[in-house]
């Protein structure tokens, strides 16, 4: 029998003995000195990952752990890289991959689990061994995936820097002109509250899976969800137009009505999010935007004015906290 196929009800050693490789042995003393960093750096990238930080003489640390810690050191003697960066990269790592892991382990709970019925020894034990047999996929495709969407930040990063703002190229990185749509499900209060548990996680999800969706297929980006609106960002404004009336359309067929705002400017990226005046137009537009409506900025409107397909209509401006008199437009296909 394998070492990690379970009888009986799984034990937190036989969890973490098949997803790290080993059982913890090494202290946070040992750990550091093992790896070359010191103890400071440890407890900093640790607690970046995400992971609560033990007591000093509990062996908390596998060998998995000492090999990524010599990783880090052997990045940092290379001059490559510095310490404030690794920290700010292990604090991205932890955050991505802890909601990574915590949704896929919802997904096959409730692909194998009865939600009707406490789960019994023998369920539990099912898990951990379908879980054995598709590691080895799952980590090579992680790996695959990760690559793949490193070469499209790249890319739409290539892209926007290369697009001229009034005459004059970006070729800093740091604060980028794009388009901003905000969608949000309407009426998500009052439905939330007719709809059980299940219900309400399938909505959400559904949403969620159908903008990604939509927002991939024009090649834009989807920057986070919120579980009854979604944030995303286009290189063009023709492109961020063309997802917003397609959203529409998706939704639609769904049964449900979605509205969405478009801003289109500067933004600050950071974090994996953006930031800005942009940002916080897009989402003011979002509130003022009537069921199955698209409301745009001045900047949108500007930019996709003569596009095949759309029309601008100027309605009359509105005051939004923190902005002034804004000068909104409907977009629509012609």
């Amino acid at each position: 029998m394998r070492e990690t196929e379970t009888v009986g009800r799984p034990t937190a050693e036989q969890i973490e003995r098949l997803f790290v490789g080993s059982a913890p042995r090494h202290t946070r003393g040992e750990v550091a000195r093992r790896a070359g960093v010191s103890s400071q750096l440890a407890q900093r990238i640790w607690r970046a990952l995400g992971f609560a930080t033990p007591a000093d003489d509990t062996p908390a640390f596998t060998d998995a752990d000492v090999e990524a810690l010599r990783r880090v050191a052997g990045m940092l003697g290379s001059g490559l890289i510095e310490e404030e960066t690794v920290v700010r990269m292990a604090r991205a790592l932890g955050q991505t991959t802890a909601r990574l892991a915590q949704w896929q382990a919802e997904i096959m709970i409730g692909a194998m689990l009865d939600p009707a019925e406490p789960p019994g020894d023998e369920e539990l034990a099912g898990i951990l061994e379908v879980s054995r047999k598709l590691l080895p996929d799952f980590e090579r495709l992680l790996v695959h995936v990760w690559r793949a969407q490193l070469a499209a930040a790249g890319t739409r990063l290539l892209a926007i820097t290369d697009t001229k703002v009034d005459g004059t190229a970006e070729a800093v990185p740091g604060r980028l002109t794009l388009a901003v749509g905000f969608a949000d499900l309407v009426s998500f209060t009052q439905v939330s509250r007719e709809l059980d548990e299940q219900g309400l996680a399938e909505l959400v999800e559904n949403f969620e899976a159908r903008t990604s969706d939509v927002v991939a297929a024009h090649g834009a980006r989807l920057v986070k969800t919120l579980g009854d609106e979604v944030l995303f960002t286009a290189p063009t404004a023709e492109t961020a137009a063309r997802i917003a009336l397609e959203l529409i359309d998706v939704i639609r067929d769904e049964g449900r009505e979605v509205r969405v705002g478009l801003s289109y400017g500067p933004v600050l990226p950071a974090m994996g999010d953006v930031f800005g005046t942009t940002v916080n137009l897009a989402a003011r537009l979002t509130t003022m935007a009537r069921p199955c409506t698209v409301l745009v900025d001045p900047g949108m409107a500007g930019a996709v004015e003569g596009s095949p397909g759309i029309v601008i209509q100027r309605i009359r401006r509105r005051p939004v906290r923190g902005l002034g008199l804004v000068q909104p437009f409907v977009l629509r296909r012609s």
